[in-house]
């Protein structure tokens, strides 16, 4: 039986679309997969992928890649010189007191000696405190996690800290804007973040404390706790993370500092969302 020509053209051209469909499909397909492995690469802060640079598609990830390597490498920067400027500058303070005292207590015999100890003593005790600040952030843990409920957490929070609040005339609630949620987390290292942000707020003044919790557009849990107390100067923002930088006077600027590094450590971050003359809002992202 002969087949007719137009027929056989038409398988022809039939079997190469549909092989085309195919190819076409897994190709997107691997694409995707390509795709879904840089974004999680990015979040988890590693760069150390590269994809052969064979098709359109790899380099164009590959040059997203060098963007953010570099984007990370310029930020890194940015922190070591803030925190050795601090670091300088708190030690500097300490130390050039202790020096010139010292010699002047040397060389001047009218001097009362018991007074200048003393104050040398003070500032050898504040140095040490700086010096154990600093080894408490270096000796930060890995988050031992396990399944939370949210509202459980923010139960704990409360428990821990009403009482005391009330004594103080200040108010501490939880809403829970989206029910049930459950976050995977070191339990004790997130309570501490919580509560450092309460003692900052009741240091700042506040007398209201609001907490939530919610899903955002993108699957992700948010802890937000919001207070009315002082704001904190625009000029500062962009410094309250950095290790040892404090506007207090007995201060050791390392709170935020800290609570940074252990929401890094969980994926997640903490950001001053605003901070005006009527609220302050810290949020924690869980990813």
């Amino acid at each position: 039986m002969n087949i007719p020509v137009w027929l056989y053209i038409v398988s022809v051209i039939t079997g190469i679309a549909l092989a085309s469909v195919i190819s076409v499909f897994l190709v997107r397909k691997h694409d995707t997969k390509k795709v879904s492995y840089m974004m999680d690469s990015l979040e988890d802060g590693e760069m150390n992928f590269r994809f052969r640079e064979n098709s359109s598609l790899n380099r164009a990830l590959n040059r997203i890649r060098g963007i953010f390597k570099r984007r990370s490498a310029v930020d890194e920067a940015a922190s070591w010189s803030k925190l050795f400027r601090v670091m300088t500058h708190e030690i500097m303070n300490t130390v050039a007191p202790i020096a010139s005292l010292s010699d002047a207590l040397s060389k001047d015999d009218s001097l009362d000696v018991k007074a200048g100890l003393e104050t040398i003593s003070a500032s050898s005790k504040d140095l040490i405190k700086f010096v154990e600040s600093y080894r408490s952030m270096m000796k930060l843990s890995s988050p031992i996690r396990k399944a939370v409920m949210v509202d459980e957490l923010m139960e704990r929070v409360l428990n821990l800290n009403q009482s005391r609040l009330k004594e103080q005339n200040v108010t501490i609630t939880y809403n829970a804007k989206t029910p049930d949620l459950l976050v995977y987390i070191d339990e004790s290292q997130i309570l501490q973040v919580l509560n450092n942000l309460i003692k900052n707020a009741v240091q700042a003044e506040a007398n209201s404390i609001r907490i939530s919790a919610e899903l955002n557009s993108e699957d992700r849990t948010i802890i937000s706790v919001t207070n009315n107390g002082k704001p904190v100067p625009l000029r500062q923002q962009d410094e309250i993370f950095v290790p040892f930088y404090t506007t207090k006077p007995n201060g050791t600027g390392i709170g935020l500092s800290l609570s940074r590094q252990i929401m890094t450590k969980h994926n997640g971050n903490i950001t001053l969302v605003q901070s005006d003359k009527n609220t302050t809002t810290f949020a924690l992202t869980f990813c």
